[in-house]
């Protein structure tokens, strides 16, 4: 199948098309690896026939919002796939959402039918549901989600008296004809929404980004290309399915290439080091968290792994060990959001390393970005300063579901997606983020970037990971503020660490608090393994009893 034309711009296609040429060309190759599971391709093609037809059978039609609520796993996919075969759309729930949450997507989402596992890594997922719509113990649709028509519970044959078992939903769809899943899958256009993405929501409830097929599967698709991934790789991902980077940048990444992909339910760094040397992985991907994690770990021996390659969201004080001591000589850096497919920029695999370590990325065929100052919105030309990232092009969002406000909101009045983003463009082209604006703080008048602390708390021989964020101060109405991870068997004292920062930045960005800790889980990250700033902002403000008159010292 022909992904792309002659200037390197996907050719828009279903996700039905590409599932059917890589099964045809793949079909007994490992397609998934994870704990207890290895699926051909062939298998993920006729398992997600099989959802397709009891998905048919249960009355989800083309346009139908799907909600998946499961770990990484191959029932995940095979459901991805079986809802972008009928048109319907997924929509993916994050597993850490709380019930406030999961009551705020599911029906903010249009949600018609859910299929949730019983319970997830100790997570009790049928009392979550059932805390959310109690009507599923009775009978659907219920008050609280009057949407939901089925719910359909993964977890065996026993289910509430409201919902299905999966057994009987599966032996439901046996008696729906093969030619009428092939007439709901003709009907399919690329442009149609393949997925829901909803946004971290760092700071508030998250909004619902719509997707098409042609967005992801383009993103994906060129990602790939530009990684280098041939159908025989073995790329193992922990990026959660329910994120963009999973669903898009690994299961996609994946079906276009044709290649295995790896995966674990949850991200155990000796379990995942022992998977990448059993299994012979060639790429991996990640943020620098994850990444900081693996080289951090005791078990963690380069010798033995097989690491070709990947991408990685990363400054280069990070893409520098990851070249050198995790020895992925040809990994990508990235750049990218929920709102684009989510990439938007990507170094080539060719690209000399100096380039990939240093973030200086470009855009793909077909898709243009540009800098524009955040106050005045005007264009900054390349090389000279730095502004807001926009975007427009064939990845970008058809808008978040039911928020025509805030949609109108993310776009300037001449069509170009705000990513709210900072970045640099050199003469030729090359971009790369700087920091997120929100992020921003100013001490004395100065803005500072986080990232540009991090980097320098990262570049020290005891630091596995470092996080930023400004504090409030009486007198330079902001001061920063850090909280580091040491590696195993490492010990250093902050004071230290802050003569390390003097030596090595401007003296505003030194940090004046500084906080060793043991995780960061305790915070609050994301689905997507990122600290979140707003929760550490909070916490440092609670730990240094910081109050409106302190001054730092």
């Amino acid at each position: 199948m022909r992904l792309f034309d002659d200037d390197l711009v996907p050719v828009p296609a279903t996700l039905a098309q590409v599932l059917a040429a890589t099964a045809g060309a793949r079909g007994a190759a490992d397609a998934f690896v994870a704990p207890g599971e290895r699926r051909s391709w062939t298998d993920l093609r006729d398992g997600s026939l099989r959802l397709a037809a009891a998905l048919h059978a249960a009355g989800i039609s083309r346009g139908d919002h799907v909600g998946l609520m499961l770990g990484n796993s191959s029932l995940w996919i095979e459901a991805f796939f079986a809802c972008a075969s009928l048109g319907a759309v997924t929509v993916p729930v994050n597993t850490r959402f709380k019930a406030e949450e999961l009551l705020f997507c599911l029906k903010q989402a249009d949600v018609k039918l859910l299929l949730y596992a019983d319970s997830f890594l100790g997570i009790d997922f049928a009392g979550l549901v059932r805390q959310v719509e109690p009507a599923v113990d009775h009978r659907l649709p219920g008050k609280a989600l009057p949407r939901l028509l089925t719910a359909v519970s993964a977890g065996g044959d026993a289910a509430p008296a409201g919902a299905v078992a999966f057994g009987d939903f599966l032996a439901a769809g046996e008696r729906v004809p093969q030619e009428v899943l092939e007439r709901r899958m003709a009907a399919v256009l690329p442009q149609d929404v393949l997925l829901i993405q909803y946004t971290s929501g760092t700071t508030s409830f998250p909004k619902g980004v719509m997707l098409s097929h042609a967005n992801m599967l383009g993103d994906a698709a060129s990602v790939a290309r530009r990684m280098g991934v041939t159908p025989q790789d073995r790329y193992f991902s922990i990026r959660p399915f329910f994120h963009v980077a999973g669903s898009t940048l690994s299961v996609l990444v994946s079906l276009c290439a044709g290649c295995c992909l790896l995966s674990m339910a949850r991200f155990d760094v000796g379990l995942a080091l022992k998977m990448l040397e059993d299994e012979r992985c060639t790429l991996t991907s990640g943020n620098d968290t994850i990444f900081l994690m693996l080289m951090g770990h005791p078990d963690f021996e380069a010798g033995r792994l097989h690491l070709r390659g990947g991408w990685a969201a990363a400054g280069p004080e990070v893409m520098q060990k990851i070249h050198d001591v995790l020895r992925a000589t040809e990994v990508c850096n990235a750049y990218g959001q929920s709102e684009a497919s989510p990439n938007v920029l990507l170094s080539d695999r060719d690209d000399a390393f100096e380039l990939r370590r240093d973030g200086f990325m470009l855009a793909h065929p077909g898709v243009e970005v540009r800098l524009c100052d955040a106050d005045s919105g005007a264009v900054v030309a390349p090389g000279a300063g730095q502004g807001e990232i926009q975007v427009r092009g064939w990845n970008v969002m058809r808008g978040y579901y039911g928020m025509p406000e805030a949609t109108a909101k993310a776009f300037t009045p001449d069509g170009w997606l705000r990513t709210g983003d900072l970045g640099e463009q050199r003469p030729d082209g090359r971009m790369r983020m700087v920091g997120r604006l929100k992020d921003m703080y100013r001490v004395g008048g100065e803005n500072v970037a986080p990232a540009e602390v991090e980097e320098v708390l990262h570049a020290h021989p005891a630091v596995q990971q470092a996080q930023v964020i400004g504090v409030p101060d009486a007198r330079l109405g902001e001061v920063t503020g850090a909280f580091v991870l040491l590696k195993p068997g490492h010990a250093v004292g902050t004071e230290e660490l802050v003569a390390w920062c003097r030596s090595r930045c401007a003296n505003f960005k030194v940090p004046r608090y500084i906080d060793l800790v043991d995780s960061f889980e305790h915070i609050g990250m994301t689905g997507s393994s990122k600290v979140q700033k707003n929760k550490l902002r909070d916490h440092a403000v609670r730990l240094w009893n910081i109050q409106p008159d302190t001054v730092a010292s």
